[in-house]
């Protein structure tokens, strides 16, 4: 859920907070070199979808491409430790997810602080989680599958894509609201634990609205239940987690765009700017929100900081009271 300090008026898709500005001269030269956006996630995944979403439309309206470049592994800190070491130029960003909120909590030996080494741009949009099962599982309900499990302990897997992947902490958080003792398998994306859960090989797959709700409305999975406080636009007769019975596994997840620090003050601004004016054209908007996101930010950078730093409080506490040591 969003930290409840963060302005309404960034959180309303359409609103006038997406409205661009206009640019101020002291920005106008950049970029004078294409732009690469790292991507610390694998290909196909719902971050990445968002992402080349995102970039596609901001090569359309700068000067220079806006290209996405996967650098995978170490639960995002490869490419993060990546973008983090870059040059402060304005040529190289990261565009990651909720996972970015844990990784001070969860590695003692990481080569790059990410609340320091990382400058928040924007944050761009948050989408449910959907807490998949395959076709081949009896289970109808949320209850059902509960029940299902909970009569065997450590028989039944979940896909995740690591250690403080997003996948991974949701999942967390309705094993512990349930009582539920599962098998964890990770994958390097969430597109190959798609697969397994389709073939049947796990029993529950949560994934990121972008890529779970095409797999249940084709009919590739069954979807019990949604993480958000609200029932999705896209699937209204899917239950929330609340409703339920879960409360306390509500959860949204949320795709970011982060510079190296150091970079230019005017060059993180034009970015934004940028951002939200492509957030406001039709086209975009509607496809994010046919891909499940439920609200559309554009936060301003210090929003963004302020959002950010309340998102890693936030997981360190749920991580400490889980009982998750730092690795």
């Amino acid at each position: 859920m969003a930290p409840p300090h963060l302005p309404r008026r960034a959180l309303l898709a359409g609103a006038a907070v997406l409205a661009a500005p206009a640019v101020p001269r002291a920005q106008a030269a950049w970029p004078t070199a294409p732009v690469r956006v790292v991507l610390p996630y694998a290909p196909g995944g719902p971050t990445d979808v968002i992402a080349r979403l995102l970039c596609d439309a901001l090569s359309q309206r700068l000067p220079q491409r806006v290209v996405v470049e996967n650098r995978t592994g170490a639960g995002g800190n490869i490419g993060a430790s990546a973008v983090a070491k870059s040059r402060p130029d304005g040529t190289t960003f990261l565009f990651t997810n909720t996972g970015h909120a844990v990784n001070r909590a969860l590695y003692t030996r990481l080569d790059y602080d990410p609340a320091k080494d990382l400058t928040p741009v924007t944050i761009v949009a948050e989408s449910p989680m959907v807490l998949l099962v395959p076709n081949s599982s009896p289970a109808r309900t949320l209850a059902e599958f509960v029940a299902r499990v909970r009569a065997k302990p450590g028989e039944y897997s979940y896909g995740s894509t690591g250690t403080g992947g997003a996948l991974q902490l949701v999942s967390l958080l309705i094993t512990r609201a349930a009582g539920l003792r599962m098998e964890e398998v990770p994958y390097r994306g969430s597109a190959p634990a798609a697969q397994d859960l389709i073939s049947g090989r796990l029993e529950m797959l949560y994934d990121a609205g972008a890529t779970a709700f095409p797999l249940a409305t084709a009919g590739q999975a069954r979807a019990l239940a949604v993480s958000s406080a609200g029932r999705s636009a896209v699937m209204p007769d899917v239950p929330t987690v609340a409703e339920a019975g879960f409360p306390e596994a509500t959860f949204s997840v949320w795709q970011g765009l982060l510079a190296p620090a150091g970079t230019p003050q005017p060059i993180v601004e034009r970015l934004q700017v940028e951002v939200a004016a492509a957030l406001a054209e039709g086209s975009l908007r509607a496809r994010l929100v046919e891909l499940g996101a439920e609200r559309i930010l554009a936060s301003t950078p210090a929003e963004a900081r302020a959002y950010v730093d309340a998102e890693m409080e936030r997981w360190e506490r749920v991580l400490r009271e889980a009982g998750v040591r730092p690795q």
